[in-house]
């Protein structure tokens, strides 16, 4: 089944015409549970893999909560499946030359300052993936189960976004009555109901917890682009008035006062940190096309 987002209830270039050039397409994934093989785009779920390349593991210090230190894991530790995406579900995202294939990768344990999982990019070429795949291997043993996706079939859905956390001050200040307004008029916050797209998403803009972090590329020194966000929900209790897509809706004698069908609000059963996210960033400039990451939560 498709998924499709509602249409905007208010015309948001209409009223905030300073917002077009900072408008921004995403491409929403709307991850449901389901059996994706390993030729599908999926979120969670087995990748295609060659299987004369070594599947990638984590070697750095992972952080135990129980013992509160960190240390190096023995054996190395080897990544999850976070989200795979064939170009032709990616309307608009910007695959490197020679590739149709984008597959993101984390070790699930806690690493660094701020206990984030680490992720790693990969994009291939699916067609030279000859012969046999490689088996996605089973999660390790004692692994943090709600921060790694349950596999899921995706939707995808190209989205128009604007920014709201990444709206610049002095925009923000020109607009503020505006919003409030429109706030009193009809009940629509503007960061909440008409700004970034929530959930699992390629581009547009980071659907941020905490105020943005945009990481610069160690090559260049330029700022990266978004490239992907994985949210703990796909919407909130405000959010999903507007982003809950049409084909998941329903009434209260359906749901038992809930708005949404079944698992549409955390399909992936997700929670990274206090429901947070994870924001995978690129260089776009360097031609290796370094990867870079962030993590809040609330």
């Amino acid at each position: 089944m498709s998924r499709h987002t509602p249409v905007r209830p208010v015309d948001v270039e209409s009223l905030f015409p300073e917002l077009l050039p900072f408008r921004r397409e995403s491409v929403r994934l709307h991850p449901r549970p389901g059996a994706p093989t390993c030729k599908d785009s999926s979120v969670g779920g087995p990748l295609l893999w060659p299987f004369t390349e070594p599947w990638p593991v984590c070697r750095e210090e992972h952080y135990d909560y129980t013992m509160n230190t960190t240390g190096r894991p023995e054996p190395a530790v080897p990544l999850v499946p976070i989200v795979q995406v064939h170009r032709a579900d990616a309307p608009g995202v910007p695959f490197p030359e020679g590739t149709d294939l984008l597959q993101v990768l984390w070790c699930p344990y806690a690493h660094g300052e701020f206990c984030y999982p680490l992720p790693q990019v990969h994009w291939r070429d699916s067609s030279a993936v000859g012969g046999d795949v490689l088996p996605t291997p089973t999660p390790a043993a004692g692994l943090p189960e709600d921060w790694y996706p349950e596999p899921c079939v995706v939707h995808p859905e190209q989205v128009a976004e604007y920014p709201s956390r990444d709206l610049p001050d002095e925009l923000y200040d020109v607009l503020r009555g505006r919003f409030d307004a429109l706030l009193t008029e009809t009940g629509l916050r503007y960061s909440h109901h008409l700004a970034e797209a929530p959930g699992i998403k390629l581009g547009g803009y980071p659907g941020w917890t905490q105020e943005p972090v945009w990481p610069d590329c160690e090559g260049c020194g330029s700022r990266m682009e978004h490239l992907l966000t994985v949210s703990s929900w796909e919407f909130d209790g405000e959010s999903w008035r507007t982003w809950l897509p049409d084909e998941d809706r329903a009434d209260e004698n359906e749901s038992g006062g809930r708005r949404w069908k079944g698992d549409a609000h955390n399909p992936a059963a997700l929670c990274l940190g206090d429901a947070g996210g994870v924001y995978v960033f690129e260089c776009r400039t360097c031609p290796e096309r370094p990867a870079g990451h962030w993590f809040d939560c609330s």
